[in-house]
């Protein structure tokens, strides 16, 4: 007899990209909605999906985008010696974060990093993370010709993951659906410019950082070498990146459920 609140982060379509979705995890999803008092969404990218895919009321979901604590990254000092080597070397390195899945877009970015190095061979592509398409992706690099300029890095976190987003030149999230995307906050806040899918939450909240379409090869390759290319555009993209992004917090988040919250106690 108490009121529900489900908090959706992710749904069985982002998980899916809409391909192979699992009725089982649907119906259970598709339930748990119809029940509830209220539903809060990452983002009205989410929001939209609840009510198109699931057709729940759109008067019982509320978006409360998710945040980062800018203060809470310190300054690293240590350094991934892999990648440190690479950069004394002079080459732009451009990062992927994120689980090695198709939800991710990891073969996205494989193609644009193919089509980049065509123009550019003086050009890292880091891909930290892992995931069912881990080996594939390695697979498709040597295929491509390019498994000498893709590094694997597998799961990082911590000072290791701090040291690369410090490292790259230009983060890239090219997620076929993205509930939200705290990593490219992350990214930001360690003064890294990003390039962003239009098909992510995060999209929703930034105005300083390149977005394209996840499956538009030529308009991200354009981008990437934009960025790696100008040195005032990288720096335009930090500093008013990490300027817009150090106002986040997770307390604003918070005091948003818990407002939802008592309006549902009080009715």
């Amino acid at each position: 007899g108490k009121p529900l609140v489900v908090h959706v982060h992710s749904t069985e379509f982002d998980r899916t990209g809409g391909n192979g979705v699992n009725k089982q995890v649907f119906q259970i999803e598709k339930k748990g909605m119809e029940k509830a008092d209220k539903i809060i969404a990452v983002s009205n990218f989410t929001k939209k999906i609840i009510e198109d895919k699931y057709g729940i009321n759109p008067k019982k979901i509320q978006v409360i985008h998710n945040r980062i604590n800018a203060d809470e990254y310190e300054e690293k000092d240590s350094a991934n010696e892999q990648i440190f080597s690479v950069k004394k070397d002079g080459k732009k390195i451009v990062l992927f974060v994120g689980r090695i899945t198709l939800q991710k877009g990891p073969e996205y970015f494989l193609k644009v990093a193919h089509r980049v190095l065509e123009f550019d061979k003086n050009i890292l592509f880091v891909m930290a993370g892992s995931g069912d398409m881990e080996y594939k992706m390695m697979e498709e690099a040597a295929v491509m010709g390019i498994s000498d300029k893709v590094l694997f890095t597998g799961f990082l976190r911590g000072t290791e993951l701090s040291n690369v987003f410090k490292m790259a030149d230009l983060f890239v999230m090219p997620s076929v659906s993205e509930p939200f995307s705290i990593t490219t906050l992350e990214s930001i806040i360690h003064d890294t410019p990003v390039i962003i899918s239009k098909q992510s939450g995060v999209s929703e909240v930034l105005k300083h950082a390149l977005k394209v379409d996840f499956w538009d090869i030529d308009e991200m390759t354009n981008k990437i070498l934009s960025v790696v290319h100008n040195d005032s555009l990288q720096k335009c993209l930090s500093q008013n990146g990490r300027f817009e992004v150090s106002k986040f917090s997770w307390e604003i988040a918070a005091h948003e459920c818990v407002k939802i919250y008592t309006s549902i106690l009080k009715n």
